[in-house]
């Protein structure tokens, strides 16, 4: 068992996080994010992407007037996918924050991993419609490479300059928390010394919105879309859709300490299992996740009762959020009581594959500010949801070790434990 203020000394490489970089329905970097998040403010508004008329569900948690061009030039801009925008902004920001320059010297140890669990659905959606109604021949030729899942990840190394490890990992809502506990097992084995780690998401498109309405998963309150995502509330109806892209700049200590880069958490903890249940229904009780959550504890050296905030998968649906309560119960027995958990996605919506980047963003954010998120829209209590969920105001709480949980469709389970480093 570790105690607080961990300390970097160790046999065994340990991985920090130097860096963060943020693009929310709530704002388009880490702080303006973080004050909506601190305010309880609602990302969800009507859907301005496409016309919904007619769909059963007519909101989302989109970003808001942002423009790719200063990030990547008008003619890179128009022919990559907002998911691909998102994913470099965020990158780029979090590398702004880390103090870290990519050059000829040091670029083949800085590797990338990019989650999406839609990749460019966007592009996919106008270029089926365009097939459909002007004919083959009018397709794009950067079609392809535009909604290709690893793009965002591909584009990240291309406008950095990263040429170590990169892939796409492709887990459903626990793409970017693969992808941010699969970068540190890289680095653990020392095949980069730094990586640029996230997830990223654009799911604005026609199909993706009415096949996600034709499985049920939504929420449909169309007359009050601010007050539609209500994780653990008992009138919850369904998640909202989010977008917007995550990243944390990932070092070993090691090398963040030789060029004194400032360190704002350890990565801790990470465990990743499987429910071998359901396309998309959690494993009765919750196991899977529950048993994600003892390893990552173990890996972490960690008791249930030294974790000072739990930023819950909670996506606003029936079922997930009374599963995952009792998968809690059953990982942290009872300090599952005394624990605070929000889950952040009543305000920014659910950012699908990118989520775990974004939430693993916000634990970092609440741990060093000393402020645990808010789980906004809280009106009538769920006795099946009888745990802490920091009802609609966030709440000034010291900690030094907190948790952020992931769960996908196919039943994949992710959970990340980040850690107070000791000045």
């Amino acid at each position: 068992m570790t105690t607080n203020n961990r300390s970097l000394a160790g046999p065994e490489p340990r991985v920090v996080v130097t860096g963060i970089g943020v693009v929310s329905p709530l704002g388009h970097d880490a702080p303006s994010t973080w004050s909506g998040i601190v305010a309880g403010q609602s990302g969800v508004a009507p859907i301005t992407r496409f016309d919904p008329e007619g769909f059963q569900t007519r909101f989302a948690a989109e970003v808001k007037a942002f423009d790719p061009v200063a990030r990547l030039g008008r003619k890179d801009a128009r022919r990559t996918d907002r998911y691909t925008h998102y994913a470099v902004a965020s990158a780029l920001e979090a590398l702004e924050q880390a103090g870290l320059t990519i050059d000829e010297r040091n670029a083949e140890r800085v590797g990338v991993l990019m989650g999406s669990g839609m990749g460019g659905a966007e592009t996919l959606d106008a270029g089926m419609e365009t097939v459909l109604t002007e004919g083959p021949g009018r397709l794009s030729p950067f079609f392809m490479p535009m909604f290709l899942g690893n793009m965002a990840s591909g584009t990240v190394a291309i406008v950095t300059g990263a040429r170590g490890p990169n892939y796409a990992p492709v887990s459903a809502c626990a793409s970017s928390g693969h992808a941010i506990g699969e970068a540190a097992a890289i680095l653990r084995r020392g095949d980069a010394d730094v990586m640029i780690a996230g997830g990223s998401e654009a799911p604005m498109a026609r199909m993706v919105v009415a096949g996600f309405n034709a499985m049920g998963a939504l929420s449909t309150r169309n007359d009050d879309p601010a007050g539609a995502s209500r994780p653990f509330d008992a009138a919850r109806d369904g998640f909202v859709l989010g977008e917007g892209g995550a990243t944390l700049i990932l070092e070993t200590a090691e090398h963040a300490a030789r060029r004194g880069a400032r360190v704002l958490a350890e990565l801790s903890g990470y465990a990743t299992t499987d429910d071998a249940n359901h396309m998309v229904q959690p494993a009765p009780g919750g196991a899977g996740a529950a048993r994600a959550m003892r390893l990552a504890l173990a890996s972490a050296g960690l008791q249930p009762a030294e974790i000072g905030y739990i930023n819950a998968h909670g996506t606003s649906t029936q079922v997930n959020e009374k599963l995952e309560t009792q998968a809690i119960k059953t990982a942290f027995g009872e300090a599952a009581h005394t624990v605070p958990i929000s889950s952040t996605k009543s305000m920014t919506g659910h950012l699908l594959g990118a989520a775990g980047a974004l939430e693993a963003a916000i634990v970092i954010l609440a741990m060093q500010h000393g402020i645990v998120p808010p789980t906004i829209n809280q009106t009538t209590p769920d006795p099946d949801c009888d745990l802490d969920y920091v009802p609609n105001v966030a709440r000034a709480v010291s900690f030094d070790h907190a948790m952020s949980n992931s769960m996908g469709f196919g039943g994949h389970n992710v959970s990340l434990i980040f850690s107070r480093v000791a000045e």
